[in-house]
């Protein structure tokens, strides 16, 4: 059998977070030799090594990292149940509770967003689900949408709710659930009034290159190699502002341009993308979730 117990599950993390045995000893209060037992006891009864251990600590192997994404999410669901548990000996409940109140929602919440979702869509969910709920304690954490990205912290169990970029290229993985909120369209963005702003350097970022834009871009003969390549959306907002260059950029980035950039629109046939949001099957069903689910849906219809 490979039931581990949430003790356990609580070691292994430890271990990953501190980076090493004598680390996550002192953080969870054991001795070094108590945490090094039950990692070779969960090794044991998993069938795998779990870290690779050496002079400068503790890494996580592959297998480890799938235990590990595993074990927080055991852990959050546990942390779940006992805040649901409680409400509803409260009187609240899914249904409404025994006296037909209203939902009690509270505790922490995990977000995991890319930074321009972060800054113009998130907040006024947030400022319309804490109103509703002040007992929830939004922890937002900006995410750069390559590799994994903010499906990723979702499935590592970091994060309960993942804005994440949808589409053919970044499908909703099989182990989560997930819906669009909004589907953006790409304009060109280039310092204002200057004469010939096709003419100008491309700039792009890490983020945009990786977007499903590329068979569109790869059709526009006008469009030039980018060779600027910033760090973000803001730096290639703020590079376009100065005179430096033009840009390809989703309406999320261009929220509150400055008057300096001209925003021109790339016709019927511009390449868009959609922004949704990803969670596991097990949290999409708690109150939190859905509450901020709702929210969601509302601020971006």
């Amino acid at each position: 059998m490979a039931d581990l117990a949430p003790r356990e599950l609580r070691v292994l993390v430890a271990v990953a977070e501190q980076g090493g045995f004598s680390a996550a000893a002192v953080t969870l209060g054991m001795t070094q030799s108590a945490v090094s037992h039950s990692v070779r006891g969960s090794e044991r009864r998993l069938g795998a090594v779990l870290f690779d251990r050496g002079r400068s600590g503790a890494v996580p192997t592959p297998a480890g990292e799938r235990a590990l994404g595993y074990a927080r999410r055991v852990l959050r669901l546990l942390e779940v149940m006992g805040s649901e548990v409680r409400a509803a000996s409260h009187g609240g409940s899914r249904g409404g509770g025994a006296g037909g109140g209203p939902e009690e929602v509270a505790g922490p919440l995990r977000i995991a967003a890319f930074r321009s979702a972060a800054l113009h869509l998130l907040p006024r969910a947030l400022g319309r689900l804490t109103e509703r709920h002040p007992g929830i304690v939004p922890e937002v954490r900006i995410v750069r949408e390559v590799g994994r990205g903010t499906a990723g912290e979702v499935l590592d169990g970091r994060a309960d709710l993942g804005i994440a970029t949808l589409g053919t290229t970044s499908p909703v993985p099989p182990e989560l659930v997930g819906g669009a909120l909004v589907e953006e369209g790409y304009a060109l963005v280039h310092p204002a009034g200057h004469p010939a702003p096709r003419s100008l350097p491309l700039i792009d970022w890490t983020e945009n290159c990786t977007s499903y834009t590329r068979a569109w871009w790869a059709g526009q003969e006008w469009l030039p190699p980018a060779t600027v390549q910033a760090e973000d959306d803001g730096a290639v907002l703020s590079m376009v502002s100065t005179g430096f260059g033009m840009a390809v950029m989703p309406e999320l980035s261009l929220v509150g341009a400055p008057p300096s950039v001209e925003i021109t629109d790339l016709g019927p046939e511009r390449p868009t993308r959609s922004v949704g949001y990803v969670t596991t099957p097990e949290l999409a069903v708690s109150p939190a979730v859905r509450a901020l689910i709702r929210e969601l849906r509302a601020v971006a219809g």
